[in-house]
């Protein structure tokens, strides 16, 4: 099992993880690696353990309780937001946030956002090959998640270059100018916040803005830390999302097939593409509370604990024959979108850009495909999304 630990985060386990993760649910499903950065986790793979530990208050999302620290200031931007908060500020932060993913306001985007998808395959109408993270994947969340919160559209691509270094710092590398990158970004951010402070318009940070200016509910690193996740965590996960389930569809026609003639098995496919393969590979951190015994493994108080989603989305004791791709399969409990408290608040919108984008894309494009071999595809790097960096395709059209 050691020299199986030691094939984790390699080139070819990035391309394909399931192997590794069906030895390590059967023989040590709670177990310690080593990270890529250096530092030592616990990887829970189990379906049953995954959603446990996704519950559990004693794994905390907030390390500066354990040591009465606090995170400096560049790193406090990116972390004083509702997904590394516990109870009760978790609740106070989400309640913010939460009013602009209502499943009204998600269903009253949905013209809007069927708009933009048509817009972007309009401009590739013309095209016989396209990477379509570039061209179709990524600008779509992007744009959706810039109206909400009000950023202008000719500033909607500075955004891929902050929010691509940032996952990728998330495996403990270092981009080239990680730093200058994050720090353009906070710069960004405080010159918009002035604007709206001057002028508040009906956008989701103008909300906040007015939130920290008014009652006292929002602390300024509060604001910086909700607008960033939701910048980067908000749109990231869909352009995975959206990249895999067109992948994945291409790589299996029967499944594809299926999906053209009965388009009404839409929501059925989505959930099964997420089951499949998830655009977040492992939770965020989480920190044991206090010394403790899990599965039958001694926890010191302060370790990390990493819950590894797509293995738990491939327990064939929670799914049957996970390793096929099946668009008719009942709706599963997958944990895609994580559980308990943290549950992904987008997960709606996600959804919904998901649906309109895959129909639209395939309405438009019936015959594409795939013009890249499985082996050469490059994964993105980072441990929290999974995706590819590119995506050729033929459009055939």
């Amino acid at each position: 099992m050691d020299s199986l630990k030691e094939t984790l985060f390699t080139k070819s386990f990035v391309a394909n993880p399931y192997p590794a993760y069906a030895k390590l649910r059967e023989g040590q499903p709670v177990t310690r690696v080593r990270l890529p950065d250096g530092q030592y986790a616990w990887f829970i793979t189990r379906y049953e353990d995954a959603l446990e530990t996704l519950k559990n208050q004693m794994f905390i999302k907030d390390y500066t309780k354990l040591d009465n620290t606090s995170y400096h200031d560049l790193e406090a931007v990116f972390r004083e937001n509702m997904l590394f908060a516990d109870m009760p500020d978790h609740k106070r932060l989400r309640g913010l946030v939460s009013k602009a993913f209502t499943p009204q306001m998600i269903a009253g985007m949905r013209e809007r956002i069927q708009e933009i998808t048509d817009n972007l395959l309009d401009e590739i109408s013309t095209e016989h090959e396209v990477d379509l993270i570039d061209v179709f994947a990524f600008p779509l969340p992007i744009i959706v998640i810039c109206e909400i919160l009000g950023i202008p559209s000719e500033d909607r691509n500075k955004f891929r270059n902050w929010s691509n270094a940032i996952i990728e710092a998330s495996n403990g590398s270092t981009p080239q100018n990680i730093d200058s990158q994050r720090n353009e970004f906070i710069q960004y951010l405080k010159e918009r916040f002035a604007i709206v402070r001057k002028n508040p318009k009906e956008d989701l940070i103008s909300k906040l803005v007015i939130s920290e200016l008014e009652e006292d509910k929002l602390t300024e690193k509060e604001l910086y830390g909700i607008v960033s996740l939701l910048i980067v965590a908000g749109h990231e996960t869909t352009v995975n999302f959206i990249g895999n389930s067109i992948m994945n569809l291409l790589e299996l026609p029967d499944q594809l097939d299926l999906l053209k003639k009965h388009p009404e098995l839409i929501n059925n496919a989505l959930e099964e593409t997420l089951r499949y393969n998830s655009p977040v590979e492992f939770s965020t951190s989480r920190w044991v509370r206090e010394d403790m015994e899990f599965k039958g493994q001694p926890m010191k108080k302060g370790e990390l604990v990493i819950v590894v989603l797509n293995s738990a989305n491939h327990d064939p004791d929670q799914f049957k024959d996970p390793e096929i791709l099946d668009i008719t399969r009942e709706k599963s409990k997958h944990l895609a979108f994580g559980k308990g408290i943290h549950t992904c608040l987008g997960a709606p919108l996600a959804r919904l850009e998901g649906e309109i984008a895959i129909l639209s894309f395939f309405r438009r494009y019936p015959n594409a495909t795939l013009n890249i071999n499985k082996q050469d595809l490059e994964w993105r790097t980072g441990m929290i999304v999974r995706g590819v960096k590119k995506l050729p395709i033929l459009l055939n059209n």
